[in-house]
């Protein structure tokens, strides 16, 4: 497949690259081999090839929801830095719109 110049410069303007003629020549020679490597799946052969979004099998690892006692308010008063009215205190973080 052949980039054009125009390709090209979208894919500069896409990924904010600012690049020399030197470098867009051979970035679109770089390209060009990258989509001719890809293109060499369409050899072969998959008919019976199941369609897939990942090469092994995945599965998660989670742990099993328990319920537990939660610290007493006491303990974490303890340990926070500001506390007040049973709240962690914490600095704004978001402004308030005028």
């Amino acid at each position: 497949m052949k980039f054009d110049e125009n390709v090209i410069n979208k894919v500069c303007e896409l990924s904010r690259l600012e690049l020399t003629p030197q470098e867009k020549q051979e970035f679109t020679m770089q390209l060009e081999d990258i989509i001719r490597y890809v293109e060499k799946i369409n050899e072969l052969d998959t008919t019976n090839v199941q369609p897939a979004d990942h090469i092994v099998p995945l599965s998660n690892v989670f742990r099993d929801d328990t319920v537990n006692e939660s610290l007493p308010v006491q303990e974490v008063q303890k340990i926070a830095p500001q506390f007040e009215k049973n709240h962690f205190v914490v600095p704004r973080i978001i402004e308030e719109m005028e």
